[in-house]
């Protein structure tokens, strides 16, 4: 927002204003910025201390919309706006703060109000989670808040820095960034909309939007219906969309479902009518398939049971859960309704509720096996989607990394552990489902050899050649909103809130940048760490290098065989062709 000065108006501009509609509580607390055109304002009221932008006459387009600048058929009360306004059929616009080239066109209601800002209950609907959102807010900023209860003093310290940022004019609620569009929408109240020149954001067609904020980018649109939630940047929310007392991440859409009381991580997709997600930690790359009722089951009295999914979370088809469960990395549901608590332990694993024998199966590094080129395409696509121009929430986007190393480490101990006990052939998991009957592993052996393969993979893959120091490293990483951090550096960052190192969430978010930029050195030593624990060596010699060096070539060979193998059972299935006349309409519509 532009630094604007403002006059008194002139004797003569109040009775060109009044000859055109206009009224005033007092013309003396309407000031306007040069220059000034006053055929601009027509058939308004203005109320308290208004203060109005440049105004010149121009035309403004949105699409098929074409309005004059400045304000029109509008009621304006203590509220500023910043320069080319265009105002057009508010009925009541109170109490804002409106950057540059702003179109707002058919809204009934746009107000703040003085009051404490509603606090956002994520993760579980009894509460006990609470935060409370502002200007600036990052995705892991919220799971900060949330997450860590057990730190009352933390506690204390974030919501301190909040209430200092709230107080100034800049972080209380009713801001509207540059060049942002509000249309045709009934009732916005308490919402902060971040939005720039370069990076703007849209709301259009919505029903009610109350005690939010919205990051740079964002568009809401169609029905939308949201109350207490905060939105990263690139964040679409669309078709009836009913949300609430829920962070969304970064590059996510949602469209046409209910969600509420969760934290969904950066990059999740959920967009059919009947889809449903509450009481979640759903931790990014995420998608809900139709039929989803994530969170509708609670096990006790009372309303106080979470559901928390690693990346790449992927229910398929009808899905229900029962609270709580959890779920390592990119696990992939099959359809059904599971009917007892589970605990995933396996990443990139297919689950499977086999009503017919009564078994819960489990088949660990099913996307490897089975589908590489999925694997590999989800590992850039993310990447490549990401077209945000404000990048305050890191992520790794990336489906190998420290953490999922370490989840497949974790699970390789499992395997070997299950596979000594087994009996006629059939490796029985223990612990991954709050019931009497079996959980079943499905291909341990070959799943076994798919970990090893990806964490050889993975750490070649950010390894050069000569990177082969023998540093200390974590083997225990925390995923924050999206951004991977060894869990030494986030204690050490808690300790330093508590502690008034840190003192605010700028100096907060200054830890989190620097994080970011020593990540890339801690990932290598973490690989470097993965590669001397798979050989069972401290160091790796030049003939354990060389051995690694050849294993890798061969597996990216394999790689791209795979990628290949599995794309082409598709274009090869009958079916799938069938319903195409020839081979070039079927590369014209897919291409």
């Amino acid at each position: 927002m532009s630094k604007t000065s403002y006059r008194n108006l002139t004797r003569t501009e109040i009775e060109q204003l009044e000859r055109q509609g206009n009224c005033a509580e007092d013309w003396s607390t309407l000031q306007v910025a040069d220059p000034f055109c006053p055929d601009c304002v027509r058939n308004s009221t203005f109320m308290g201390a208004v203060s109005l932008g440049t105004i010149e006459k121009r035309l403004r387009t949105d699409g098929a919309l074409t309005l004059p600048e400045g304000i029109y058929g509008s009621t304006l009360s203590n509220t500023t706006l910043g320069n080319h306004p265009t105002v057009h059929n508010v009925h009541m616009l109170s109490g804002y703060t409106i950057g540059d080239d702003v179109l707002l066109f058919n809204i009934d209601e746009m107000t703040t109000s003085p009051e404490d800002p509603s606090w956002l209950e994520p993760m579980n609907e009894n509460g006990g989670r609470r935060i409370l959102p502002f200007n600036g807010m990052t995705i892991g900023d919220a799971y900060l808040w949330a997450r860590y209860r057990g730190r009352k003093v933390l506690m204390e310290k974030l919501e301190q820095y909040t209430r200092q940022l709230l107080s100034t004019p800049e972080g209380r609620y009713g801001q509207l960034g540059d060049c942002c569009v509000v249309k045709n929408t009934k009732s916005l109240h308490n919402i902060t909309v971040r939005s720039s020149a370069d990076d703007p954001s849209r709301i259009d067609s919505c029903i009610v939007l109350r005690d939010g904020v919205v990051g740079y980018g964002c568009t809401l649109e169609y029905g939308v219906i949201a109350e207490r939630f905060l939105l990263g940047e690139h964040v679409h929310l669309e078709f009836g969309l009913r949300l609430n007392d829920t962070v969304v991440g970064d590059n996510s859409t949602l469209a046409r479902c209910e969600v509420g009381n969760s934290i969904i991580f950066p990059a999740h997709e959920q967009h059919h009518n009947n889809s449903f997600l509450i009481a979640g930690l759903i931790m990014g790359q995420s998608n809900i398939a139709a039929g989803g009722t994530i969170g509708s089951n609670h096990n006790s009295r009372t309303a106080d049971n979470e559901i928390a999914a690693g990346r790449g979370f992927w229910p398929g088809l009808c899905c229900s859960f029962k609270h709580s469960s959890r779920f390592a990395s990119y696990c992939l549901l099959a359809k059904g309704d599971y009917p007892a608590e589970l605990d995933i332990t396996l990443p990139f694993a297919l689950v499977n509720n086999n009503t017919a024998k009564d078994q819960l199966e489990v088949m660990p590094a099913y996307w490897w096996m089975y589908n590489m080129y999925a694997m590999d395409r989800n590992s850039k696509k993310f990447a490549k989607r990401d077209k945000r121009k404000v990048k305050a929430q890191h992520i790794e986007f990336d489906n190998l990394a420290p953490d999922t190393a370490e989840e497949m480490l974790r699970g390789m101990e499992l395997l070997k552990k299950w596979m000594a006990n087994a009996k006629d052939g059939i490796v029985r998991a223990e612990g991954m489902e709050k019931s009497k009957r079996p959980t079943i592993v499905l291909k341990a052996k070959e799943g076994l050899c798919a970990y090893e393969d990806m964490l050889v993979f993975y750490a070649m893959k950010n390894l050069s050649t000569n990177q082969r120091n023998n540093v200390p490293t974590t083997t225990e990483w925390v995923n924050i909103g999206g951004q991977l951090v060894a869990r030494p550096d986030m204690e050490q960052l808690i300790t330093d809130v508590e502690s008034g190192v840190i003192d605010s969430w700028q100096a907060l978010h200054a830890r989190m940048d620097a994080l970011w930029q020593a990540y890339p050195a801690q990932r290598e030593a973490h690989a470097y760490s993965v590669l001397c624990r798979l050989a069972g060596v401290d160091h790796l010699d030049e003939a354990l290098w060389n051995q690694y060096l050849k294993r890798y070539a061969d597996i990216q060979a394999y790689i791209e065989e795979q990628k290949t193998a599995s794309r082409h059972k598709d274009e090869v299935n009958p079916f799938r062709n069938m319903t195409y006349w020839d081979d070039a309409e079927r590369a014209a519509v897919l291409e």
